[in-house]
């Protein structure tokens, strides 16, 4: 997603960012917000946000997550301490250039109602200098990126699009100028939850494209665990209670606020970031769809199994055959039913169980490709979700107390 690459010249001081389109490191040293009638927004704070990570500050209204956040890019000015963006101190750098160099997105989206989606996108590119050519082009991979075709859409205003389009052309925006670092606060509180859904596998699905470092603010320990790979969890006066990733944030909360803030349901929240580990699979019998259902019969018993696998001639997944069919003088073919539960190897633990309750199986089969690797039930499930749980180790964030 190199602009100055596609415009086929070499980038100048006035083209783009200093640091360029890659990733860097995020680290807040002792940074505090103290207001002049001594209230406390934020706490001394030590945070690290790795390069090219999605890193989440969650917690209550108040807890000083936005005002962190507003600190990196020096919307806030800190009272105290350090902010370093690749190993390089911001804090006392010129704030607009510095904006320039960090992707916005906000919960009111903050398109320019007068400027049209495609005006909107070149903001920042229009500012650092870029010539028409190479704004229009980098406005139109931007767009389609995000999911908005630039000729449908690219001269519509911001009131002609949905509130889901609107969140996407903020996204643009955001990345207009390739900038290493993008800071997100709340932007899809305002859309419906099917729709909020949809933005936030859309918005993993372009973190996996651009891999910047993203820090994003929200008051939903879900979607933080959804998207987030580490997450602080914030107390009132700015302080983080634990910084983790989601798997470690869910199977050992650090303390008792972290615990009830995360919800007792934390069981099943950790399903949807614990994948499934080859160990934790069980392999019933396994016939063939030319085996004769006297041979299968007998293989069943043998395992004292009441039911089977059947894969084809190329040892792909056909069905699956129960011990009271596997009689009679013909094949496993003319006799196995057809497999409807099954997930991909890459799914996570609450995938395979969704799958399970939906077909009202006991068993969900877990496929590589084509390639059959075993099943997961219910019992072999739950030992997978206690084994993930014993093997984190919490971490609590650096934050003075």
């Amino acid at each position: 997603m190199d602009a100055t690459a596609q415009a086929g010249r070499p980038a100048s001081s006035t083209d783009a960012p200093s640091s360029g389109s890659s990733a860097v490191d995020i680290r807040l040293e002792g940074i505090s917000k103290v207001y002049a009638d001594g209230t406390v927004g934020v706490a001394e704070l030590d945070l690290t946000f790795a390069a090219g990570e999605l890193t989440v500050l969650v917690g209550p209204s108040g807890c000083g997550k936005t005002t962190t956040m507003k600190m990196i890019n020096r919307l806030i000015e800190p009272t105290t301490g350090r902010i370093l963006l690749g190993g390089e101190d911001v804090t006392r750098a010129d704030p607009e250039q510095l904006r320039r160099r960090i992707g916005y997105v906000i919960q009111s989206i903050g398109l320019f109602p007068h400027q049209t989606v495609r005006a909107n996108v070149g903001t920042v590119p229009r500012l650092l200098g870029w010539d028409k050519h190479r704004i229009r082009t980098r406005v139109d991979e931007l767009l389609t990126t995000v999911g908005l075709d630039p000729a449908a859409h690219g001269d519509r205003y911001p009131a002609q699009l949905s509130g889901g389009q609107r969140q996407r052309a903020g996204v643009a925006r955001a990345l207009a100028a390739d900038p290493p670092v993008l800071l997100v606060d709340e932007p899809f509180s305002a859309v419906d939850p099917v729709v909020r859904e949809r933005l936030q596998s859309e918005f993993l699905r372009l973190q996996q494209a651009v891999r910047k470092t993203i820090v994003f603010v929200t008051h939903d320990i879900e979607e933080a665990v959804r998207i987030g790979d580490r997450i602080a969890v914030m107390s009132q006066g700015g302080r983080v209670e634990q910084y983790a990733t989601p798997a470690e944030l869910l199977g050992r909360p650090a303390n008792e606020f972290v615990a009830d803030f995360v919800g007792a349901d934390r069981g099943l929240k950790r399903l949807a970031v614990t994948g499934i580990d080859p160990r934790d699979l069980e392999r019933p019998p396994v016939v063939h769809v030319a085996d004769g259902l006297a041979d299968a019969r007998a293989a069943q018993e043998r395992a004292g199994a009441r039911w089977a696998v059947v894969l084809d001639d190329e040892d792909k997944l056909h069905g699956w055959l129960s011990l009271d069919r596997a009689v009679g003088a013909g094949t496993v073919g003319s006799a196995a039913r057809r497999m409807e539960a099954w997930v991909p190897a890459d799914a996570s633990l609450k995938a395979a169980f969704a799958t399970m309750l939906q077909h009202e199986a006991g068993w969900v089969a877990v496929l590589d490709g084509d390639r059959f690797l075993g099943v997961l039930t219910p019992e072999s499930l739950h030992a997978a979700l206690r084994r993930s749980v014993e093997g984190t180790v919490p971490e609590t964030a650096g934050a003075t107390r």
